[in-house]
């Protein structure tokens, strides 16, 4: 559009406020630059991403019922005999949690619990947040150093150390995640932090358990790299744990805990090794083969 010679300058301005806008109106809304979304799309409690499994999406869908109905959390809540909400417990070390007896509501874990539960139509993840964690109904395991780019809604993200998680939420995609948090808030949707003790993810599946699954005993017990005491330390399990173990091989002996062994387990989940020593058995596993 040009401005005729014959208009003033006030004519001009207005004749070039005219295009701009006709120009605004009709051209394309921009894309919404990744990763972030609009608003609205930011506090969904919903799968925000593709590729996430039917059991995960479901698991999603119970959490989310919960942010919807504005659930408490409260400390220790969700682990009764059943999944599900229950009254909470004052917790010592946190001042907010003394209304946790009057409130019917979830922790981190009994969210967790009570999101599987209806998704698998069975109490798999009944624990901790190290207890599920380290589950053995494990698809993939992600460290910290993964980042997010590899998860997919519905796997479970874990804050702490490696011999104490002490948090853990369920990834939504695109950076979020529905968690309970902590006393005085509700089951939220949140921004994943990266800091703060970030420990990695896990990706569940209620499928077929193939290996042999041992449980561990004893608390603070090291994997390592290589079967040998001086390799790199991988994951520490905070309690007895159930495992499973691909095959098992005779290499560094070491005598701990009253007992000396030269057998070695390679737990596959993990990518890490563990002294038989350490696993409920004999001293050699009985039906798990030698590694080659």
């Amino acid at each position: 559009m040009t401005p005729s010679r014959r208009t003033g300058p006030l004519g001009v301005l207005a004749a070039l406020l005219a295009c701009l806008l006709t120009t605004l109106s009709t051209a394309p809304a921009s894309a919404t630059p990744p990763g972030t979304g609009t608003a609205a799309a930011r506090a969904e409690c919903a799968p925000l991403a593709p590729g996430g499994s039917a059991l995960a999406e479901s698991a999603i869908a119970a959490a989310c019922e919960h942010v919807a109905a504005g659930t408490w959390y409260t400390w220790g809540g969700g682990h009764g005999a059943q999944p599900g909400p229950t009254y909470g417990q004052v917790d010592p070390s946190d001042p907010a949690s003394e209304h946790d007896p009057e409130r019917l509501g979830f922790d981190c874990s009994g969210l967790v619990r009570h999101a599987y539960a209806r998704a698998a139509g069975a109490d798999i993840l009944n624990g901790t947040a190290a207890v599920q964690h380290y589950t053995h109904r494990t698809a993939a395991r992600f460290t910290a150093a993964d980042g997010l780019a590899p998860l997919l809604p519905g796997d479970l993200l874990a804050w702490g150390t490696s011999q104490h998680p002490h948090h853990i939420a369920i990834y939504l995609g695109e950076g979020r995640m529905v968690e309970a948090r902590q006393s005085g808030t509700k089951v939220m949707v949140s921004d994943v932090r990266l800091d703060g003790g970030y420990l990695g993810a896990v990706r569940v599946t209620t499928g077929p358990v193939d290996g042999h699954l041992f449980r561990t005993w004893g608390s603070g017990v090291w994997t390592k790299a290589r079967p040998a005491l001086a390799a790199a330390r991988v994951y520490a399990f905070p309690g007895p744990t159930t495992v499973r173990v691909e095959c098992q091989a005779h290499a560094e002996q070491v005598t701990a805990e009253g007992y000396t062994n030269d057998a070695w387990s390679y737990l596959p989940d993990y990518r890490a090794w563990v002294t038989n020593i350490y696993l409920q058995g004999p001293a050699w596993l009985p039906g798990v083969p030698t590694c080659p």
